[in-house]
């Protein structure tokens, strides 16, 4: 299913995974990062996953760099990217919020990113559900 958004949409993979892909251009501000934040804790009410799939340029204030990836449910998250910007912009935000203890993986989109990350995430989901036992 395809969830339009201010900027961008969300595709629910599988129950528990969702795929973000943000709009060319757009600056991710805190007030998009609340509505996208809004629909997962509609969506999602057990542990969940997000794939962000980068397939276009875009970037995000501070604000959002600080307030993104924040929900107790999320329990890992993987990042497709298709260039250098996009591993750069990734690695970014990563530095800033190292302290979080993300469960965060990059993967490339020229490589058959997309299904290694699915399949990532559903391993580590399926993780989450063992040690939860």
């Amino acid at each position: 299913m395809k969830y339009p958004l201010s900027f961008g949409y969300i595709n629910i993979l599988a129950d528990n995974i969702a795929e973000v892909i943000v709009d060319e251009g757009t600056v991710m501000t805190l007030e998009m990062c609340e509505e996208y934040d809004e629909f997962l804790i509609e969506y999602f009410t057990e542990p969940f996953a997000i794939l962000v799939n980068k397939l276009h340029n875009y970037s995000y204030t501070f604000e959002a760099k600080l307030h993104i990836a924040s929900l107790e449910n999320l329990k890992a998250f993987a990042v497709v990217t298709y260039n250098k910007e996009g591993v750069e912009k990734t690695q970014d935000i990563a530095k800033i919020r190292a302290s979080d203890g993300w469960n965060l993986k990059e993967f490339s989109g020229l490589q058959m990113g997309r299904k290694k990350a699915v399949k990532w995430l559903e391993k580590e989901l399926n993780t989450i559900k063992v040690e939860g036992l």
